[in-house]
Protein backbone atom coordinates (compact mmCIF):
# COMPACT_ATOMS: atom_id res chain seq x y z
CA UNK A 1 0.00 0.00 0.00
CA UNK A 2 1.46 3.36 -0.76
CA UNK A 3 0.72 6.85 1.67
CA UNK A 4 -1.65 9.07 0.09
CA UNK A 5 0.23 12.54 0.11
CA UNK A 6 -1.87 14.65 2.57
CA UNK A 7 -1.91 17.91 0.29
CA UNK A 8 -3.71 20.83 1.91
CA UNK A 9 -6.42 21.56 -1.13
CA UNK A 10 -5.84 25.51 -0.44
CA UNK A 11 -2.77 26.40 -2.21
CA UNK A 12 -2.54 30.03 -0.77
CA UNK A 13 -4.84 31.02 1.79
CA UNK A 14 -4.51 34.58 2.11
CA UNK A 15 -7.84 35.09 4.63
CA UNK A 16 -10.66 36.69 2.51
CA UNK A 17 -9.20 34.83 -0.56
CA UNK A 18 -8.56 30.91 -0.82
CA UNK A 19 -7.06 29.93 -3.77
CA UNK A 20 -7.26 26.62 -4.35
CA UNK A 21 -5.19 23.40 -6.13
CA UNK A 22 -8.17 22.25 -8.23
CA UNK A 23 -8.73 25.96 -9.55
CA UNK A 24 -5.12 25.74 -10.51
CA UNK A 25 -5.04 22.68 -11.76
CA UNK A 26 -7.89 24.04 -14.29
CA UNK A 27 -6.12 26.92 -14.89
CA UNK A 28 -2.84 24.88 -16.15
CA UNK A 29 -5.04 23.04 -18.63
CA UNK A 30 -6.35 26.31 -20.15
CA UNK A 31 -2.94 27.44 -20.53
CA UNK A 32 -1.33 24.85 -21.34
CA UNK A 33 -4.00 24.13 -23.64
CA UNK A 34 -4.03 27.74 -25.36
CA UNK A 35 -0.31 26.94 -26.04
CA UNK A 36 -0.59 23.98 -27.82
CA UNK A 37 -3.40 25.10 -30.24
CA UNK A 38 -1.08 28.38 -30.98
CA UNK A 39 1.32 25.49 -31.99
CA UNK A 40 -1.46 23.57 -34.51
CA UNK A 41 -2.96 27.24 -35.12
CA UNK A 42 0.27 28.20 -37.62
CA UNK A 43 0.26 24.50 -39.12
CA UNK A 44 -1.14 25.38 -42.96
CA UNK A 45 -3.72 22.76 -42.69
CA UNK A 46 -5.07 24.40 -39.92
CA UNK A 47 -4.92 28.33 -40.40
CA UNK A 48 -6.24 30.17 -37.15
CA UNK A 49 -4.93 33.62 -36.23
CA UNK A 50 -3.31 34.02 -32.53
CA UNK A 51 -6.71 36.15 -31.99
CA UNK A 52 -8.71 33.37 -32.93
CA UNK A 53 -7.50 30.99 -30.98
CA UNK A 54 -7.54 33.26 -28.03
CA UNK A 55 -11.33 33.46 -28.64
CA UNK A 56 -11.55 30.12 -28.89
CA UNK A 57 -9.82 29.53 -25.50
CA UNK A 58 -11.92 32.17 -23.97
CA UNK A 59 -15.19 30.81 -25.08
CA UNK A 60 -14.31 27.45 -24.64
CA UNK A 61 -13.25 28.21 -20.94
CA UNK A 62 -16.98 29.26 -20.14
CA UNK A 63 -18.13 26.34 -21.85
CA UNK A 64 -16.38 24.20 -19.52
CA UNK A 65 -16.70 25.99 -16.65
CA UNK A 66 -20.70 26.84 -17.03
CA UNK A 67 -21.58 23.41 -18.61
CA UNK A 68 -19.01 21.54 -16.28
CA UNK A 69 -20.63 22.96 -13.26
CA UNK A 70 -24.30 22.69 -13.80
CA UNK A 71 -23.62 19.05 -15.41
CA UNK A 72 -22.28 17.86 -12.08
CA UNK A 73 -25.36 20.04 -10.34
CA UNK A 74 -27.76 18.34 -13.22
CA UNK A 75 -26.53 14.77 -13.69
CA UNK A 76 -25.12 13.79 -10.05
CA UNK A 77 -26.76 16.05 -7.05
CA UNK A 78 -29.89 18.11 -8.25
CA UNK A 79 -31.76 17.70 -5.15
CA UNK A 80 -29.30 18.76 -3.02
CA UNK A 81 -28.54 22.27 -5.21
CA UNK A 82 -32.21 22.56 -5.25
CA UNK A 83 -32.02 22.87 -1.20
CA UNK A 84 -28.45 25.14 -1.22
CA UNK A 85 -29.18 27.30 -4.82
CA UNK A 86 -25.93 29.57 -4.00
CA UNK A 87 -23.88 26.61 -3.77
CA UNK A 88 -23.72 26.26 -7.24
CA UNK A 89 -21.50 28.75 -7.59
CA UNK A 90 -19.08 27.24 -5.11
CA UNK A 91 -16.37 25.31 -8.13
CA UNK A 92 -13.20 25.95 -5.91
CA UNK A 93 -14.80 23.17 -3.67
CA UNK A 94 -14.89 20.58 -6.55
CA UNK A 95 -18.03 19.20 -8.35
CA UNK A 96 -17.54 19.64 -12.35
CA UNK A 97 -19.36 17.16 -14.54
CA UNK A 98 -16.86 16.19 -17.65
CA UNK A 99 -19.92 15.55 -19.88
CA UNK A 100 -21.98 18.73 -18.54
CA UNK A 101 -18.12 20.47 -19.73
CA UNK A 102 -17.87 18.83 -22.88
CA UNK A 103 -21.80 20.22 -23.67
CA UNK A 104 -20.69 23.43 -22.66
CA UNK A 105 -17.73 23.41 -25.01
CA UNK A 106 -19.54 22.30 -28.04
CA UNK A 107 -22.16 25.17 -27.13
CA UNK A 108 -19.04 27.60 -27.11
CA UNK A 109 -17.56 25.94 -30.56
CA UNK A 110 -20.98 26.45 -32.10
CA UNK A 111 -20.98 30.41 -30.99
CA UNK A 112 -17.18 30.23 -32.40
CA UNK A 113 -17.65 28.73 -35.59
CA UNK A 114 -20.55 30.97 -36.69
CA UNK A 115 -18.55 33.95 -35.64
CA UNK A 116 -15.51 33.05 -37.57
CA UNK A 117 -17.49 30.87 -40.77
CA UNK A 118 -15.87 27.84 -40.24
CA UNK A 119 -17.26 24.24 -40.03
CA UNK A 120 -18.36 23.18 -36.50
CA UNK A 121 -16.62 20.06 -36.55
CA UNK A 122 -12.98 21.22 -38.61
CA UNK A 123 -12.99 23.34 -35.32
CA UNK A 124 -13.62 20.40 -33.01
CA UNK A 125 -11.19 18.16 -34.89
CA UNK A 126 -8.67 21.44 -34.39
CA UNK A 127 -9.02 21.97 -30.55
CA UNK A 128 -9.79 17.92 -29.77
CA UNK A 129 -6.07 17.02 -29.14
CA UNK A 130 -5.43 19.40 -26.26
CA UNK A 131 -8.78 18.91 -24.74
CA UNK A 132 -6.90 15.59 -22.42
CA UNK A 133 -4.44 18.06 -21.10
CA UNK A 134 -7.51 19.61 -19.48
CA UNK A 135 -8.83 16.68 -18.61
CA UNK A 136 -5.62 15.33 -17.12
CA UNK A 137 -4.72 18.42 -14.72
CA UNK A 138 -8.44 18.19 -13.41
CA UNK A 139 -7.89 14.29 -12.14
CA UNK A 140 -5.10 15.91 -10.77
CA UNK A 141 -6.99 18.81 -8.82
CA UNK A 142 -9.51 15.70 -7.94
CA UNK A 143 -6.90 13.53 -6.31
CA UNK A 144 -5.48 16.40 -3.97
CA UNK A 145 -9.25 17.40 -3.02
CA UNK A 146 -9.33 13.19 -1.91
CA UNK A 147 -12.31 13.06 -4.02
CA UNK A 148 -13.59 10.28 -6.27
CA UNK A 149 -11.70 7.34 -4.77
CA UNK A 150 -11.79 3.99 -6.09
CA UNK A 151 -13.06 0.60 -4.63
CA UNK A 152 -11.12 -1.11 -2.30
CA UNK A 153 -8.11 -2.79 -3.58
CA UNK A 154 -4.76 -4.51 -1.90
CA UNK A 155 -2.96 -3.55 -4.60
CA UNK A 156 0.45 -2.03 -3.84
CA UNK A 157 -0.55 1.45 -4.98
CA UNK A 158 -3.55 1.17 -2.99
CA UNK A 159 -4.08 4.30 -0.96
CA UNK A 160 -5.83 5.23 2.30
CA UNK A 161 -7.63 8.57 1.88
CA UNK A 162 -8.69 11.26 4.43
CA UNK A 163 -12.12 11.44 3.94
CA UNK A 164 -13.94 9.90 6.30
CA UNK A 165 -16.86 8.30 4.24
CA UNK A 166 -13.96 6.28 2.92
CA UNK A 167 -13.80 4.00 6.00
CA UNK A 168 -10.20 4.01 6.28
CA UNK A 169 -9.41 1.58 3.83
CA UNK A 170 -7.20 1.26 1.06
CA UNK A 171 -8.79 1.95 -2.15
CA UNK A 172 -8.29 2.48 -5.79
CA UNK A 173 -6.66 5.75 -6.89
CA UNK A 174 -8.79 6.15 -9.78
CA UNK A 175 -8.30 9.66 -9.91
CA UNK A 176 -4.75 9.14 -11.08
CA UNK A 177 -5.93 5.86 -13.23
CA UNK A 178 -8.34 8.88 -15.30
CA UNK A 179 -5.25 11.32 -15.18
CA UNK A 180 -3.04 8.83 -16.58
CA UNK A 181 -5.50 7.40 -19.39
CA UNK A 182 -7.69 10.24 -20.12
CA UNK A 183 -5.17 12.57 -19.99
CA UNK A 184 -1.55 11.34 -20.76
CA UNK A 185 -2.44 8.67 -23.05
CA UNK A 186 -5.36 10.45 -24.69
CA UNK A 187 -3.14 13.35 -25.71
CA UNK A 188 -0.46 11.21 -27.14
CA UNK A 189 -2.92 8.95 -28.83
CA UNK A 190 -4.86 12.44 -30.48
CA UNK A 191 -1.55 14.34 -30.73
CA UNK A 192 -0.17 11.45 -32.61
CA UNK A 193 -2.49 10.78 -34.83
CA UNK A 194 -3.81 14.72 -35.80
CA UNK A 195 0.02 15.47 -37.09
CA UNK A 196 -0.96 14.36 -40.37
CA UNK A 197 -4.36 15.83 -42.25
CA UNK A 198 -7.36 13.68 -41.29
CA UNK A 199 -11.04 13.75 -42.80
CA UNK A 200 -12.89 15.66 -41.04
CA UNK A 201 -15.03 14.48 -37.96
CA UNK A 202 -12.09 11.96 -37.64
CA UNK A 203 -10.37 13.41 -34.75
CA UNK A 204 -13.30 14.02 -32.95
CA UNK A 205 -14.98 10.90 -33.33
CA UNK A 206 -11.36 9.63 -32.31
CA UNK A 207 -11.86 11.92 -29.16
CA UNK A 208 -14.91 10.71 -27.93
CA UNK A 209 -14.03 7.08 -28.34
CA UNK A 210 -11.17 7.20 -26.91
CA UNK A 211 -12.70 9.07 -23.46
CA UNK A 212 -15.67 6.98 -23.38
CA UNK A 213 -13.57 4.35 -22.97
CA UNK A 214 -11.00 5.17 -20.86
CA UNK A 215 -13.75 6.80 -18.60
CA UNK A 216 -16.37 3.37 -18.67
CA UNK A 217 -13.32 1.11 -18.30
CA UNK A 218 -12.31 3.24 -15.05
CA UNK A 219 -15.80 3.05 -13.50
CA UNK A 220 -15.30 -0.34 -12.58
CA UNK A 221 -13.05 0.49 -10.23
CA UNK A 222 -14.69 3.51 -9.30
CA UNK A 223 -16.83 4.15 -6.46
CA UNK A 224 -20.08 6.15 -7.56
CA UNK A 225 -21.02 8.96 -5.82
CA UNK A 226 -23.43 7.87 -2.34
CA UNK A 227 -26.33 9.80 -2.80
CA UNK A 228 -26.69 8.03 -6.63
CA UNK A 229 -24.91 4.67 -6.16
CA UNK A 230 -24.95 2.08 -8.76
CA UNK A 231 -27.61 2.44 -11.52
CA UNK A 232 -28.16 -1.05 -12.11
CA UNK A 233 -26.78 -4.38 -12.13
CA UNK A 234 -24.36 -3.30 -8.50
CA UNK A 235 -21.95 -1.88 -10.95
CA UNK A 236 -24.21 0.09 -13.63
CA UNK A 237 -22.97 3.63 -13.29
CA UNK A 238 -23.93 7.42 -14.09
CA UNK A 239 -20.48 7.73 -15.31
CA UNK A 240 -20.59 4.94 -17.47
CA UNK A 241 -24.55 5.43 -18.53
CA UNK A 242 -23.26 9.08 -20.16
CA UNK A 243 -20.01 7.63 -21.43
CA UNK A 244 -22.14 5.28 -23.87
CA UNK A 245 -23.80 7.72 -26.24
CA UNK A 246 -19.95 9.52 -26.11
CA UNK A 247 -18.64 6.05 -27.46
CA UNK A 248 -21.49 5.46 -29.89
CA UNK A 249 -21.24 8.81 -31.57
CA UNK A 250 -17.77 9.01 -31.50
CA UNK A 251 -18.06 5.60 -34.05
CA UNK A 252 -20.68 7.18 -35.51
CA UNK A 253 -18.13 9.83 -36.53
CA UNK A 254 -15.17 8.22 -37.07
CA UNK A 255 -16.85 5.66 -39.20
CA UNK A 256 -18.49 8.53 -41.60
CA UNK A 257 -15.19 9.79 -41.67
CA UNK A 258 -13.13 7.22 -43.13
CA UNK A 259 -16.28 6.42 -44.93
CA UNK A 260 -15.60 10.32 -46.59
CA UNK A 261 -12.14 9.39 -47.58
CA UNK A 262 -12.70 6.58 -49.40
CA UNK A 263 -14.82 7.91 -51.79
Amino acid sequence: MMTYPDIDPVALNLGFLKIHWYGISYVLGILAAWCLLRVRGNQEQWGYSSEQISDLIFYAMLGIIIGGRLGSVIFYNLHYYLEHPLEIIYIQQGGMSFHGGLLGVFAAVWFFSNKFNKPFFKVTDFIAPVVPIGLGSGRIGNFINGELWGAPSDLPWAMIFPDPTAGNIARHPSQLYEAFLEGLILFIILWVYSAKPRPTMAISGLFLIGYGGFRFAVEFVRVPDSHIGYLAFDFVTMGMLLSTPMILFGIILFGIALRAKGN
